[in-house]
C-alpha cells in the first residue's frame, strides 16, 4: 500500500537557497506555460501539450534568449514536472473537472520543488534525517512517523510561511485489523457542532473556541496593517523611503502567512483527530451526507463559516482512513431528509425550521435535531458506497 507523509524539515542556509531557487524556477515555468498556451490558442486555435512545450523551451526559447539561461541551472526533471502539472491542470479544465488554470503567486507559495530519484541512495530515510537528491542529508524536525529504510517512490519540498516541508510517497504493508466490528454509525455535519454521531458522541465547532477567535482577530489586525503599508507605498515618491516600506511589507506579509498557517494547522489537526477517533471505534460502516459544499458556499452569510469547517477535507480523509481499515463508507443523497424524518415512525415533518433544535413528532418522539439526523443517516437504506 502506498502512503503519503508530510514532515517539517530543518534545512541549512545553503539548502534553503537551493530549495527557493527550484521553487522559483518551477513557478516561472508553470506560469510561462499558461501564457504560451493562451497565445498559441488565440493565434492557431490549438493546445500545446506539456511535452511539446518542454521541447520548445529547451531547444528553441532558451538558446535564442540567453538571459533566460538561469532556467537550466536547476534540475531539468524539476522544471519538466512543473510543466506536466500545468498540463494536467489544462486537461482537467478541458474535461470539465476544474476551472481554468490560475497563475502561481509567490506570496501564496503553492509551488513545490520536485526532487527526482537519481540513484539508489536518494530518498534514504533515517530516524532524524532524510537524504534528498541534490540537497544531501536534511534534518527532520519531527521523526518517528515514517518506517526506517522505507521504499520511497517520489518526493517534493514546499515552503509555507518561512517553514519547509518534505512530502514523500512510500510503500507500506496494509495492516488491516480483522477484529470484530461494532454496529454502523451515522455522522451529521453542521455549523453549530462540527459532527454529531449516532453513538452519542458530539464534536464541537473548533472555530467557536477562544483560541481560534483570538487568532482570527489578530489576523484581521495584521491584514489591516499590511493594507495600510501598501497604501503608504503608493503615496511615497522617494525611492529610499519606498525601499524601506517594501522591506516592511515583506515582514508584514510573513506575519500574515504565519497566522494563516497557524489557523490551518489547528483546523487540520482537529479533523485528523476526529477521523482517527471514529476509525478506532471500528464501526461496521460509516454513513455521511453527500454535501454540496460548493453550492453551500454561495450563501454569502454562511460561506466563511462553511469554509472554516473544512467539510470536504473531512470527507476525503474519512474515506481514505476507512478504506485503509476495511470500513465501508456510505454516501446518502444530499436531498435525503435526514433532519425532517422521524426516526421512530418515519413521518416527514415538512414545517421543520432551522431554529427548531429539538425534533418533536406527533407520535411522541422527542430528540435533539442533529442526533435524530444522525440516526436517520445510520438507518438509511438508499446510498452509494464511496470508492
Amino acid at each position: 500500500m502506498k502512503k503519503a507523509y508530510k514532515i517539517e524539515i530543518k534545512p541549512t542556509k545553503e539548502q534553503k537557497i537551493k530549495i527557493n531557487k527550484i521553487i522559483g524556477v518551477s513557478r516561472y515555468v508553470y506560469n510561462f506555460y499558461l501564457i504560451h498556451n493562451k497565445e498559441i490558442y488565440e493565434k492557431e486555435k490549438r493546445f500545446v501539450s506539456g511535452i511539446e512545450f518542454s521541447k520548445w523551451l529547451n531547444n528553441e526559447y532558451i538558446p535564442n534568449n540567453p538571459d533566460k539561461a538561469w532556467i537550466k541551472e536547476v534540475s531539468s526533471k524539476a522544471t519538466k514536472q512543473a510543466i506536466m502539472n500545468a498540463d494536467g491542470a489544462f486537461r482537467k479544465f478541458f474535461n470539465g473537472k476544474a476551472k481554468f488554470p490560475r497563475f502561481k503567486k509567490k506570496k501564496k507559495q503553492t509551488v513545490k520543488a520536485y526532487f527526482p530519484k537519481n540513484n539508489k541512495t536518494d530518498w534514504t530515510i533515517e530516524r532524524h534525517r532524510v537524504k534528498i537528491p541534490t540537497l544531501g542529508w536534511v534534518r527532520l524536525k519531527e521523526y518517528g512517523y515514517v518506517l526506517l529504510n522505507a521504499k520511497v517512490y517520489s518526493g517534493t519540498v514546499s515552503q509555507q510561511a518561512d517553514r519547509y516541508y518534505v512530502s514523500i510517497l512510500v510503500e507500506e504493508e496494509n495492516d488491516i485489523n480483522n477484529s470484530s466490528y461494532s454496529e454502523g454509525i451515522g455522522i451529521d455535519l453542521g455549523l453549530k457542532e462540527f459532527a454529531i454521531i449516532s453513538n452519542g458522541t458530539t464534536y464541537k465547532n473548533i472555530n467557536k473556541t477562544a483560541k481560534v477567535k483570538k487568532l482570527e482577530k489578530k489576523l484581521i489586525r495584521e491584514q489591516r496593517s499590511l493594507s495600510r503599508k501598501y497604501e503608504s507605498l503608493k503615496k511615497q515618491k522617494n525611492k529610499k523611503e519606498g525601499e524601506a516600506t517594501r522591506q516592511n511589507i515583506q515582514k508584514q506579509v510573513l506575519k500574515v502567512q504565519k497566522l494563516y498557517r497557524r489557523l490551518y494547522n489547528i483546523r487540520t489537526d482537529y479533523i485528523n483527530k476526529i477521523v482517527a477517533e471514529i476509525v478506532k471505534t471500528k464501526p461496521e460502516y460509516v454513513t455521511i451526507e453527500d454535501l454540496n459544499v460548493s453550492g453551500m458556499m454561495k450563501n454569502k452569510h454562511l460561506s466563511k463559516a462553511i469554509a472554516s469547517q473544512k467539510f470536504s477535507e473531512f470527507r476525503t480523509k474519512l474515506i481514505s482512513k476507512c478504506k485503509n481499515n476495511d470500513i465501508e463508507v456510505r454516501l446518502v443523497d444530499r436531498f435525503y431528509p435526514s433532519s425532517k424524518l422521524c426516526n421512530k415512525c418515519g413521518k416527514i415533518k415538512k414545517d421543520l425550521k432551522l431554529s427548531d433544535r429539538v425534533y418533536k413528532c406527533e407520535c411522541g418522539y422527542i430528540e435533539d435535531r442533529d442526533l435524530n439526523a444522525s440516526f436517520n443517516l445510520r438507518d438509511a437504506k438508499t446510498y452509494r458506497v464511496a470508492q
